[in-house]
């Protein structure tokens, strides 16, 4: 029986720290879960900026976040939404926007990496919240994750076992290269800047070579890829909060990354498993 496990990369196998600034009123939030910010008010989609830290520290901090894109050409990509968004809209709204400034991103990535500098493994990110209803960015946000103390473990035993490792994540490749270093995973096992879409589209592609394919995730974000999975499984190892739909996506529920050794050996098996 030849199976593979797609892991999703912050909340699974990192451990994340998440700040974001509410660009009109200037209060931060820390400790926030980014797709659960977005998916508590309609109209907020959450975009991943692909952006270097450094370059955005280069540049001053009253410069405009939309006049920074423009200039630098920025690309992005759509983490996730309430609501339907198209690419476009996204894209109107982030150009468009006068209130978001390159200090409330410089804020934030500082206040993640005096949280993470000292960690052997950091990966971090930066993009923003739009809302369709306010037509422009309503947080900037920024995340700094490090693998969870078993993760690398949890890996090498699923290897051992014969069972291929993957990642789909909305976080840049370049970036989850570096963890996959330290994990083990196979660099052509990473896909990175994955939406929703795309992580479910990897599954379909993977069930095609696989006996059994099963999808670790725990955010909304990770709901299409769950539910085309042989298997799913959501991880509460960070955060226990989960909103029902979530829930209702999974077929297992898991408090541990190294939980995932006994329902790949029971796939492997061929044994049912019990749908919570």
């Amino acid at each position: 029986m030849k199976v593979a496990i797609v892991f999703d990369s912050a909340g699974t196998l990192l451990y994340t720290y998440r700040v974001a600034m509410d660009v009109r009123s200037r209060k931060m939030k820390t400790g926030v879960e980014s797709t659960m910010l977005t998916c508590s008010k309609e109209g907020r989609s959450l975009i991943l900026l692909y952006a270097h830290s450094l370059n955005i520290f280069e540049t001053p901090s009253d410069t405009l976040l939309s006049d920074y894109m423009k200039k630098e050409g920025i690309k992005f990509g759509i983490a996730c939404s309430n609501g339907i968004v198209t690419h476009e809209e996204v894209s109107e709204y982030l150009l468009n926007d006068e209130f978001a400034r390159i200090s409330d991103l410089q804020v934030c990535i500082k206040k993640v990496w005096n949280c993470c500098k000292k960690l052997p493994i950091v990966a971090m990110n930066s993009g923003v919240i739009v809302n369709r209803n306010l037509k422009g960015i309503e947080f900037t946000i920024t995340s700094g994750g490090r693998p969870f103390s078993n993760a690398k473990e949890a890996v090498s035993d699923l290897h051992k076992m014969g069972v291929a490792t993957y990642v789909a994540s909305g976080d840049r490749t370049d970036k989850l290269v570096r963890m996959a270093d330290y994990l083990g995973i196979a660099h052509d096992n990473i896909h990175g800047v994955a939406t929703p879409s795309i992580k479910a589209q990897v599954i379909k592609d993977l069930k095609c070579e696989y006996d059994t394919v099963i999808m670790v995730g725990d955010g909304v974000n990770d709901i299409p890829a769950l539910r085309e999975a042989d298997i799913s499984v959501l991880t509460c190892q960070q955060n226990k909060n989960k909103p029902n739909k979530l829930i209702e996506a999974a077929d297992i529920i898991i408090n541990d990354v190294s939980e995932i050794k006994n329902i790949a050996e029971n796939a492997i098996n061929g044994r049912d498993f019990k749908k919570n």
